[in-house]
Formats: structure tokens, C-alpha cells, sequence
């Protein structure tokens, strides 16, 4: 079973269903790719420019308008680069979101992941709003082998990050992975509480290469772009992370989010499991929801 197995077709029964490129085709397209939480702006777009590429390249049937249909959607999700940037030592990822979404599970696969990869990753506690948040993390960090730096309940976050940054350097760490507070009161406490941290990361580490991730739950389908839009705001995303899309989740929105904000999807993850987050890869993603 491939990676993307697990992801809801969409589209199949127009796929399947149709014999003839006609109006009714593209209609029930349309409104596949809308039930799959693709959005309205998005879907209208996509099948605009399959409609376009179908009569350039002279494509007469079904199939065909199949294989283009998603070489539109990948290119759709080509918004830039899907792996993180690590050139430094060490290299800092944040990683943001709602809590709920699945934050810091993601961040003990990632660093599970990059473990496997050779790389000394450490995992800094700066969720310090969240009772539970630290012990989750260093649950995490036992089971993926890393180091942890973590304080008590309530302590500054930007000291925790501060002190991750001192272990990093002086343990050769490769990648520090921070998690943040879920749910501050407001949009403005949100981007103070980040300001602060990046304020320390540029001291402690001024050319270190750094990411800012945010953690969604494609189950909550369009509410998913408008709480990006809200975290674009508010903090600089340099790529997404897309958890849940297994089961009753309907993969057209992680299409929606990238081409929309033209932030990069970076991982998607498709289940429970160690290895049910991974990094994405556009084309074999398209291919599974088609």
C-alpha cells in the first residue's frame, strides 16, 4: 500500500464514469473537487486551466484529461520548496497551531524522522501554556530517541527556547524543533509571544536557517485555510503541515491552503502511526486523489 493509499479518492466515479469530455463532465468535476474541499476559487481555477491544457494538447478522452488533470493539480501545490531548509548547524524549526491539531505528535514524527536521517535533533518545550504539553513532548522525545530541553508550568517561553539554543550549540545539535503555544487570547498576544522568540533566535543564532511551521487538521476542511490565513498574519509560515488526512478527511484542501496562500506543504500526515507522517511529495499525492 502506497503512502497516499489511505487518502479519500476524489473524482473516481467522473473518472470512471464519463466516456466523453463534455460540459457534464467538467460540471460533475467541479463538484467532486468542491466536496473534497478543494474551495470554490480554487476548484473554478483548476478546472478552468484543465479545460485550456485539454484543448492545447488536443486530448480527446477521458483518461487523458485524467493524467492532465493531475499534472494541473501538482502544479497547483509547486509553490515552493517541500523540504525543510537544515543548511545550518544548527537549523531551527517553530512549529505553531491550534491545539488539537496534532502539533506536538508532528514534531516527535519529524524528529523521529530526521533521527532516522543521522541528524541530532533536540526537542525544546516552549508550550509552556498547556499543563500537559511538555510531558507529551518528552514522551516524544523517549520514543524518538532525542534530546529534550523543557522548564515548569508557565515559565517564559522564550527562556525555554533560550536555553535549547545553549544545549544545541554546545552538544552539536543539527536541529532544534520548537513547540509553541497552541491558543494565546489573541491574535496579538500570538505574534508577541513568537516576536519574543525570534527576537532570542536571532541573538543566540543569527544565521541559523529557521522554518516556521504550521500544524492543521485536514479534517476541519475549510475552516483549516481560514485559520491559516488568520496564522499568515500573524506569524511568517514557511511551510504547512497537513495531519488526519486519513479516513473521513477529504484531501482537496491541502490544494486549497497551498495555492491559495502559496505556502509549501512540507509533511502530510495519514494516521497514528511513527511513520504515518511524511514528507510530501505533489505528484504521488495527486496521483493517490485521483
Amino acid at each position: 500500500m502506497g503512502f497516499f493509499d489511505k487518502i479519500k479518492k476524489i473524482g473516481s466515479n467522473i473518472f470512471g464514469g464519463f466516456t466523453e469530455l463534455t460540459d457534464d463532465f467538467y460540471d460533475e468535476l467541479e463538484e467532486s473537487l468542491i466536496l473534497a474541499d478543494m474551495g470554490m476559487d480554487t476548484t473554478l481555477e483548476a478546472v478552468e486551466e484543465l479545460r485550456r491544457r485539454v484543448k492545447s494538447q488536443h486530448i480527446k478522452d477521458v483518461e487523458g484529461a485524467k493524467v492532465c488533470m493531475r499534472g494541473v493539480l501538482a502544479d497547483m501545490l509547486s509553490v515552493g520548496d517541500t523540504a525543510l531548509d537544515l543548511s545550518t548547524k544548527p537549523a531551527v524549526v517553530l512549529v505553531i497551531g491550534v491545539n488539537g491539531v496534532g502539533k506536538t505528535t508532528s514534531i516527535g514524527k519529524i524528529g523521529a524522522s530526521l533521527k532516522s536521517e543521522g541528524k541530532k535533533v533536540l526537542f525544546s518545550a516552549a508550550d509552556t501554556f498547556r499543563a500537559a504539553a511538555a510531558d507529551q513532548l518528552e514522551i516524544w522525545a523517549g520514543r524518538a530517541g532525542v534530546d529534550l530541553v523543557r522548564q515548569g508550568e508557565g515559565a517564559d517561553p522564550a527562556a525555554v527556547v533560550f536555553d535549547s539554543l545553549t544545549a544545541a550549540k554546545a552538544r552539536g545539535v543539527d536541529v532544534v524543533l520548537v513547540d509553541t503555544a497552541g491558543r494565546l487570547h489573541n491574535k496579538q498576544n500570538l505574534m508577541n509571544e513568537l516576536n519574543k522568540i525570534s527576537r532570542v533566535i536571532d541573538r543566540e543564532c543569527p544565521d541559523s536557517a529557521r522554518e516556521t511551521l504550521l500544524v492543521l487538521d485536514g479534517t476541519t476542511g475549510q475552516n483549516g485555510l481560514i485559520q491559516a490565513k488568520q496564522f499568515k498574519e500573524a506569524a511568517g509560515i514557511t511551510g504547512l503541515v497537513l495531519t488526519k488526512l486519513d479516513g473521513t478527511a477529504k484531501g482537496g484542501i491541502v490544494i486549497a491552503i497551498a495555492h491559495e496562500l502559496q505556502i509549501p506543504v512540507k509533511y502530510v500526515g495519514v494516521g497514528e502511526g511513527m511513520e504515518d507522517l511524511k514528507p510530501f511529495d505533489a505528484r504521488e499525492f495527486t496521483e493517490a486523489l485521483l
